[in-house]
């Protein structure tokens, strides 16, 4: 039996993994919310387990598992439908990482979630 037609990718999955979108806010647009800047800047650790249960994760997965930054903008990203890759991802958080938390909580809130 000849296959006349080509797959058109999986069924299941719910968001297509190359997003339609860019982020609301830019890395460094911490102008915009200075709430979550301040906290972030203040106690990080606060700022991280917040996001982690607004994410229905443990709130200590930041800490103990490696990794964890990439892990959160990724599900954030793909959440939302975002535009990026996971190596996108690990620059971003290599270049600075509370400005990546500070990033994650507006596209958060802009989500609602």
């Amino acid at each position: 039996m000849a296959v006349v037609t080509q797959p058109t990718g999986n069924p299941n999955l719910l968001v297509r993994p190359e997003g339609h979108r860019d982020w609301s806010t830019g890395m460094f647009g911490c102008a915009s919310d200075c709430g979550s800047c301040i906290c972030t800047w203040c106690c990080l650790p606060c700022m991280l387990c917040r996001l982690a249960e607004r994410m229905d994760e443990c709130c200590m997965m930041p800490f103990c598992v490696q990794g964890s930054l990439v892990a959160m903008r990724t599900k954030v990203r793909t959440m939302g439908g975002i535009t990026g890759s996971i190596c996108k991802d690990c620059v971003a958080v290599a270049c600075c990482g509370p400005c990546i938390v500070c990033q994650m909580s507006r596209e958060m809130d802009n989500m609602g979630l």
